[in-house]
């Protein structure tokens, strides 16, 4: 996305409404209705306290929370649950179980997003008296269409949205205009609909409705884009999106006051039961253009949630919470990638979901939990951010979280219930968080047991290595990455595999270390030569987003101090450097392995084995660095966490030979 589109602008506020607002913009095709359906009797409780409570969890939950506080805490411009956590993370080394759990359940979210906005756009299809009369379409057809576009959004991904991506914008201001234009037709002929503004209806209808407080579970589906627009905020600015909700929130309202009106304005004893009252208030004539503009809204709507899926776990893999896997660039837009794993996962997923439920319905009595969890989980480490980062006033961070948890708890309960009803994404849910978890804890016992020495003691060792021509030359260059953050140490392993497994002689020893950087497209580094011409460190600083690409980041140092004359990387043979030919550089990558030394504790040992079984399912580590194999030599070293000593071996005399 181009920086100018982060700063307000027409140009960014009509992007803002293609990418931000496709989920929250697309819920009036199912709130309202799943609220008549799950309130038994409509009536005029009924109406305008549904209406009252979207109205309210829109300002409290939207505006408040998301739009005027979240929004605050952008990471160089960057949102999410990672960017978040990226920013409170020295306040708790506990915080990232709410962010692993954050990020888990907001994936979930991604395999019933696009089936059940796109199922609310297609089920319009019913209304069509022609096509009832001649084709029938039943839940079969519904179905088959919904699985077609599903698989066509998950197919085209691989080519990325640059082409497509121009047309959200206008297409969601369409969609935006006609909801508000639909909404206010109604709302003439009913104007008593503005008293569902007022709290009081909403309040009545949670304590004195026969299902009262258990209808916030329907309730809760009309703010379900608001956690993916706080992730988006990097793609288009934190002005725009704010300018742009005032619009998108003005017609939102619009249209679930003009269906409550014209729910008020049928006959006493109606039954809304299969009745959906979104395309109730469209004008017949214009009945088959609004179901076109609302399954292109929805897949748009669906297209900025993948695209949000594939963003975080971009994240996740830089901030070692996920396997290294396969990410790809479709385009020259910064920012757009395409995982190729998650992508089919996702569309799996999606496909399953839509086979399972097969009506928006029943998908709508399964949707919510995961996404009350993830914002829970925000709620949390925005704890973190307005006290230590912002620094607030404490009795105003308390009063600002007691109403965040008392909302999103009461939505938490309400939408457990559904807990039974959506055991189907239960696996789904537990593996991504499962491994997640599993990852992070293991990488740190990997780092726990890295033993780290004194590379100034070592540089005798290195020299006369170097010097002693009796052992063929290994590499002239050969560059090994570390983990030491103190450029004077290096890992013991390493000086094992350099000193005492086969001895590997070169000229120049080179040590890449790799520094997270917390903002998202920090490129920097800065190079140190412990000793001259013989060991040279480059620290790499690079944004969470940015992609650990090690061959062409480093071969870009070795050009620029070549162009410097800080180095000649002329081939130090005779025979090959009067031809000016470039020496030969090298990558040794040490690879660890679980080894049967070790006695675990149980907790340790599952989380170690349960690491490697995922691992042997990721990239490698020539893959995931972008090295070339052809320079690269993979060496396996065992991870001995607990070396099993606890025994006796006695000695005996050898038995005699018998003859």
């Amino acid at each position: 996305m181009s920086s100018h589109l982060k700063k307000l602008s027409a140009a960014g506020v009509l992007v803002t409404l293609g990418i931000i607002f496709g989920d929250i913009g697309t819920s009036p095709l199912y709130v309202f209705q799943t609220l008549l359906t799950e309130g038994g009797k409509v009536n005029q409780e009924l109406v305008l306290g549904s209406i009252s409570c979207v109205f309210w969890t829109l300002t409290l939950q939207t505006t408040f929370k998301y739009i005027f506080i979240t929004l605050q805490a952008d990471n160089k411009g960057e949102g999410g649950i990672f960017s978040l956590y990226a920013l409170v993370r020295r306040y708790g080394k506990w915080l990232a179980v709410p962010a692993i759990i954050g990020a888990g359940t907001l994936l979930a979210d991604g395999i019933i997003t696009p089936p059940i906005s796109v199922t609310s756009a297609i089920e319009g299809l019913h209304l069509v008296p022609a096509l009832a009369s001649y084709i029938i379409p039943g839940k079969e057809l519904i179905l088959t269409i919904v699985i077609g576009i599903i698989l066509l959004l998950f197919f085209f991904q691989q080519f990325g949205t640059k082409v497509i991506g121009s047309a959200f914008g206008p297409v969601m201001l369409l969609w935006f205009l006609m909801l508000g234009l639909l909404g206010t037709l109604q709302i003439i002929q009913y104007p008593p609909i503005f008293k569902a503004l007022n709290p009081c209806y909403g309040f009545a209808l949670l304590t004195g409705h026969p299902r009262g407080f258990w209808l916030l579970g329907a309730v809760f589906l009309c703010t379900t884009g608001a956690e993916a627009l706080y992730s988006d905020l990097g793609h288009c600015g934190r002005k725009n999106i704010q300018v742009s909700w005032i619009f998108v929130k003005t017609t939102l309202m619009l249209n679930y006051l003009g269906q409550g009106a014209w729910v008020l304005l049928q006959p006493a004893g109606t039954s809304f039961t299969d009745i959906n009252p979104f395309f109730q208030i469209v004008p017949h004539a214009f009945l088959i253009p609004s179901i076109i503009l609302a399954t292109f809204a929805t897949i748009i709507a669906s297209q900025a949630l993948i695209s949000g899926s594939f963003t975080l776990i971009s994240e996740a893999v830089s901030m070692n919470f996920w396997p290294r896997v396969t990410i790809k660039f479709p385009s020259d837009i910064r920012g757009q990638i395409y995982i190729p794993s998650i992508n089919w996962l996702l569309c799996f997923g999606c496909i399953a979901v839509s086979l399972y439920f097969k009506t928006s319905e029943a998908m709508t009595a399964a949707y919510g939990f995961s996404i009350t969890v993830a914002m829970l989980m925000t709620t949390l480490l925005i704890y973190y951010f307005m006290r230590y980062v912002k620094h607030w006033p404490l009795w105003l961070v308390i009063i600002i979280l007691c109403v965040f948890v008392s909302v999103e708890g009461s939505f938490f309960v309400a939408n457990a219930v559904k807990l039974l009803k959506r055991l189907f994404f239960l696996v789904f849910e537990v593996g991504l968080i499962f491994t997640m978890y599993i990852w992070y804890r293991a990488r740190k016992i990997n780092n726990r047991l890295l033993h780290f020495i004194d590379l100034k003691d070592k540089i005798p060792m290195f020299k006369a290595l170097s010097a002693e021509e009796s052992i063929p030359k290994f590499a002239t260059h050969l560059i090994y990455l570390t983990k030491a953050n103190n450029s004077k140490q290096i890992e013991q392993k390493i000086l094992y595999s350099i000193f005492s497994r086969m001895p590997k002689r070169a000229d120049v020893y080179w040590f890449i270390h790799i520094e997270r950087a917390d903002d998202p497209y920090t490129m920097e580094y800065s190079i140190e030569e412990l000793a001259e011409d013989k060991i040279i460190r480059v620290e790499f600083r690079l944004g969470f987003r940015i992609q650990p690409r090690i061959n062409v980041l480093f071969r870009k140092v070795v050009q620029e101090m070549v162009a410097n004359k800080e180095l000649d990387i002329t081939s130090p043979y005779e025979s090959l450097s009067q031809y000016n030919l470039a020496a030969d550089f090298r990558f040794v990558l040490l690879e660890k392995f679980l080894s049967y030394e070790n006695e675990f504790s149980l907790k340790e040992g599952f989380i170690l084995r349960s690491y490697f079984a995922i691992k042997h399912y990721a990239l490698s580590d020539a893959q995931a660095y972008g090295l070339d194999t052809s320079e690269t030599r993979i060496e396996k070293i065992p991870l001995v966490v607990n070396p099993f000593s606890n025994f006796t071996l006695k000695r005996v005399e050898p038995h005699p030979v018998i003859s």
